[in-house]
């Protein structure tokens, strides 16, 4: 059992981190004061092999694995959580197309998102709950070799820049009248189809989450991804190991900005004639916060190592979605008291880790419905 990174993933995250050190870190702060989503970032990322790096070459992907993929979206979400949510909803929609798609979906739409120059997106969420899949209400009705979509999504990730949404719409019914989903891709810009609201968040700011809207939007036939019934099993196999590997990543990039910025505070910081790092107490939270890293961090990287090898990982993803996102928040918390006053003020980036923490914890299933999972593995397991 090797914990390191290989050397050639190691020269990989190098040059991620670089990339972030000089591009997203001196902005970080600036897209969260003004909410801003730097779209225009997306073809460096490109450039950079970031955006596809799951992706087989093929299609205009570097043709890595998972592990590649989230080790990106830590070093990016050290920085700024709320950019790494933008590229992980864009790669959830692309791996939905790699997974499901034929092979002119992916020819078609996977070579320019994995460039950067398109934007994706999955959107399951409605009004009447997110967790509740079988609960929603959008319909795809088959008309004239067309679907005719109406519904509306909402705490949509990418809403409002996504060029190529996927949507789990309702197509019938199963023998036993149970609703039966499929999912379409949906071209921005189709007639009857717009973004709604943008909702204005307590954190993950460098990202935009909304409605979309379809009233009697009319889809090509061809735009149907995988089977038709099929949306729920492609919905929750892509949550369920690149939403919650996404969201693991990130909470993991928080916590390790809390390690960093919690040490260097408390080197600089002299009081009573001498760094706090030498007291007691603040050792303490250094010590918790710490333990919390490499905690996840070892959570986060064998589950894409097992995801990597071809075998499920949904409960190992949830475990580590569900520690990362908790100990996030305990983390920000521990850096804001540690910080004393100056944890307060936004010079310092604590009160933006805090808030990025606490917008983690419903991002691709909630604590509750992560532990439901959790549960009724380990009742089968250790039986």
């Amino acid at each position: 059992m090797d914990f390191k990174f290989t050397e050639d993933q190691e020269m990989l995250r190098e040059a991620f981190a670089a990339f972030v050190k000089e591009e997203i870190a001196p902005n970080a702060a600036k897209w969260d004061e003004e909410n801003h989503t730097p779209v225009d970032i997306m073809p460096q990322l490109g450039e950079l092999g970031v955006l596809g790096v799951f992706v087989p070459e093929t299609y205009g992907g570097v043709g890595l694995g998972h592990t590649e993929r989230v080790m990106a979206l830590e070093e990016i979400a050290r920085h700024s959580a709320g950019l790494a949510m933008m590229v992980f909803t864009h790669q959830l929609g692309m791996a939905a197309i790699l997974d499901f798609g034929t092979e002119e979906q992916k020819m078609k739409y996977l070579p320019d998102m994995c460039a950067g120059t398109s934007i994706c997106g999955l959107a399951v969420t409605e009004p009447g709950g997110g967790s509740d899949v079988a609960g929603q209400k959008t319909t795809a009705e088959m008309k004239d070799g067309r679907w005719i979509i109406n519904g509306r999504k909402c705490f949509i990730t990418n809403s409002h820049c996504a060029d190529y949404p996927v949507l789990t719409c309702k197509t019938g019914e199963d023998e036993k009248g149970r609703s039966t989903f499929s999912a379409i891709i949906i071209d921005k810009g189709t007639e009857g189809f717009m973004p709604g609201r943008e909702e204005n968040k307590l954190g993950l700011k460098g990202s935009m989450t909304g409605e979309l809207i379809a009233n009697n939007a009319s889809v090509p036939q061809e735009n149907l991804l995988g089977e038709i019934g099929q949306g729920t099993p492609i919905a929750m196999k892509e949550i369920g190991e690149v939403g919650r590997a996404s969201m693991a990543a990130i909470a993991t990039g928080i916590i390790r900005g809390c390690l960093e910025d919690s040490v260097k505070f408390a080197n600089d910081r002299i009081l009573y004639g001498k760094p706090i790092a030498k007291l007691q107490a603040i050792q303490f939270h250094v010590a918790d916060i710490r333990v919390a890293y490499e905690s996840a961090r070892l959570m986060l990287y064998k589950a894409a190592a097992v995801k990597d090898e071809g075998k499920p990982a949904t409960i190992d993803f949830g475990m580590a979605k569900y520690y990362a996102t908790d100990k996030a928040c305990e983390c920000a918390r521990k850096t804001i008291e540690l910080m004393g006053g100056y944890g307060v003020v936004n010079e310092y980036a604590a009160g933006r880790y805090m808030r990025d923490a606490l917008a983690c914890i419903s991002s691709g299933g909630t604590s509750e419905i992560q532990k439901i999972i959790i549960a009724g593995d380990t009742l089968k397991k250790y039986k």
